[in-house]
């Protein structure tokens, strides 16, 4: 006997159609969301200016094939190209990601929402030179930081009970679906678009986290976040163009994601889909670190004055973390490449003991021939300390906590440093913003004189006026 499969096309998992009538439907983020997106526009546009500075980044910006620009394309912030809005998705990507530098989300999958930044910026600057070029108005600021809140909400909300990470998927995975959904909104796609294009993402291949962890950390978790922007947009348009989606790409027995690549587990969508995560993101104030490290960075800061002439007196350093941090940035061994060193709590744990700062300088080459730095990895006992564990998945808190205490080869000790709330968290905002403003005015001066800097800083900070900016004219002043 012979059996054959029933093809009738069923209705949108409703995963895919509640991201659909969330980008389709009359909304605006609250005010606080709105603000707070303000703050992450200009932060995540220095965090590029700064990345600009080093080669390896530098390399990957601009067209693919030599020559292949556009005029009248879309701009890359901090240089003069003009590229196809996939082009410079990836690059502006690539430039916001490199450094390890902007805001970040933690929950049962953890990444950096701002990285959604690179599709709207590329697909809404060239929209709006293209609209402009035929006497039509632009795409207007508003607009691109709505769109923006709502990028970091299907991000961050799918983020909350979906570990990705436990299957061996990287995170980057939610930068794509949330990039698909909102370049297809902005292009002026359909409810049934949005739908088409963002089931096209869970019927692509998805990265694996392999050079994120030891022994293959590598310079391509730098640019994944680009490369996953890029693809979004290129979906999008693709869908734009008259592709057609797939209604089920996520629940189809057999031959859907959850079947093939989530080991049969449905994904969770565990709360409305409104403006939380914009309002609790975190920010990466001080420290250009994996994010479970930061407090851990700030409690090595604060000892170091206390260490002045004892490194050698050491016997060993004591570093009590959450679960999540154990298992992704805890390591031993060689490490070979500045992605592995900014990638091992151990190491950013050591430069804060002994230099009482970390910058994107200190994973160099240069400063890991140190030789105390290694001396004092060796010295270090992780422990996971439960209640941070805990604290870190309470949605009330959102804890990202570290301790982190010196025990002196005579047997005294340190007192023991405990920091429970990184500085760019909702809980330290009133700090931490002043401190956000001049990381990222330091930043934008490497690349911009001072006159455009304020002029940036003081647009981003009226948000009247920037929401009526048009976001080719804001693109303008990114051009050096």
């Amino acid at each position: 006997m012979t059996t054959a499969d029933q093809n009738l096309r069923p209705e949108p998992d409703p995963e895919l159609a509640a991201i659909a009538d969330y980008l389709c439907a009359p909304w605006r983020p609250s005010p606080e969301a709105l603000t707070t997106a303000r703050y992450a526009l200009l932060d995540s546009l220095g965090c590029a200016a700064l990345a600009l500075d080093f080669p390896e980044c530098a390399r990957l910006v601009g067209p693919l094939v030599p020559g292949a620009t556009l005029h009248g394309g879309a701009r890359v912030p901090g240089t003069r190209y003009e590229l196809d809005p996939v082009q410079a998705a990836f690059s502006t990507g690539a430039l916001i990601r490199w450094l390890d530098f902007n805001d970040t989300w933690l929950a049962a999958e953890w990444g950096h929402p701002s990285d959604n930044l690179a599709a709207l910026l590329a697909v809404g600057d060239y929209l709006s030179r293209s609209r402009l070029a035929s006497g039509r108005l632009p795409i207007l600021m508003g607009e691109l930081l709505a769109r923006l809140v709502q990028a970091y909400e299907i991000q961050g909300v799918l983020a909350l009970e979906n570990g990705f990470n436990r299957v061996g998927l990287d995170h980057v995975l939610l930068v794509k679906l949330a990039s698909a959904g909102v370049a297809a909104r902005l292009l002026g796609g359909s409810r049934e678009q949005v739908i088409a294009a963002v089931s096209q993402v869970f019927v692509d291949g998805q990265s694996l986290r392999t050079y994120r962890h030891a022994p293959n950390t590598g310079s391509r978790k730098s640019w994944a976040a680009g490369d996953a922007a890029s693809r979004g947009v290129r979906l999008a348009l693709l869908t734009l163009a008259g592709e057609e989606g797939y209604p089920s790409a996520i629940s189809a027995p057999t031959w859907g994601f959850s079947a093939v690549s989530f080991k049969g587990e449905r994904l969770r969508l565990p709360r409305p889909l409104q403006s939380y995560v914009m309002e609790n993101i975190l920010f990466k104030v001080a420290y250009p670190a994996e994010f479970h490290a930061q407090t851990a960075v700030e409690a090595a800061v604060a000892l170091h004055p206390t260490l002045a002439g004892r490194l050698e007196e050491i016997d060993r350093v004591l570093v009590a973390t959450q679960e999540s941090a154990v298992r992704i940035i805890s390591k031993t061994g060689p490490l070979y490449n500045p992605a592995d060193r900014d990638h091992c709590l151990q190491y950013m744990v050591a430069i804060g003991l002994i230099y009482g700062e970390l910058n994107a300088g200190h994973y160099t080459d240069r400063v890991a021939g140190d030789p105390r730095i290694d001396e004092l990895r060796g010295k270090m006992e992780v422990r996971e300390e439960p209640r941070y564990s805990r604290d870190y998945l309470d949605p009330e808190k959102r804890s990202i906590a570290n301790a982190v205490q010196v025990v002196f080869k005579d047997g005294s000790k340190s007192e023991e440093v405990e920091v429970e709330y990184p500085l760019g968290h909702r809980r330290r905002r009133a700090e931490g913003v002043p401190l956000l403003l001049d990381k990222a005015r330091a930043n934008l001066a490497r690349r911009f004189p001072e006159k455009r800097v304020c002029e940036l800083v003081e647009l981003c900070l009226d948000g009247e006026r920037l929401e009526g900016t048009g976001v080719s004219e804001f693109m303008d002043l990114l051009v050096p």
